[in-house]
């Protein structure tokens, strides 16, 4: 593996810990209700890669799995990011 391909999987791994982190501080602030992290930042985490770390971190915390949109969403994304890192892996020198 190069260079680069350490700093994609230290990335991927970041970022997973980042939106599964984020889904149990969201759920934290809604049990004591304070200020939320907006769903749209959720999204994104899960859009930059950390689609595993947000529906691992959905049903870990029992969060958000009442919204239809993340029940549905979120592993859509956790599957184009598997997708997107297979195209990686396969197509480029990258690992």
């Amino acid at each position: 593996m190069n260079i680069f391909g350490y700093i994609l999987a230290i990335y991927f791994i970041a970022v997973n810990i980042t939106a599964f982190a984020m889904m149990g501080a969201d759920k934290k602030k809604a049990v004591r209700h304070e200020w939320r992290i907006p769903e749209a930042r959720l999204f994104g985490s899960a859009l930059l890669g950390g689609g595993m770390g947000a529906v691992i971190g959905m049903y870990a915390f029992r969060h958000k799995t009442r919204h239809w949109y993340f029940v549905v969403g979120m592993p859509l994304i956790m599957i184009l990011n598997f997708v997107i890192i297979y195209l990686l892996v396969k197509y480029t020198a990258v690992f």
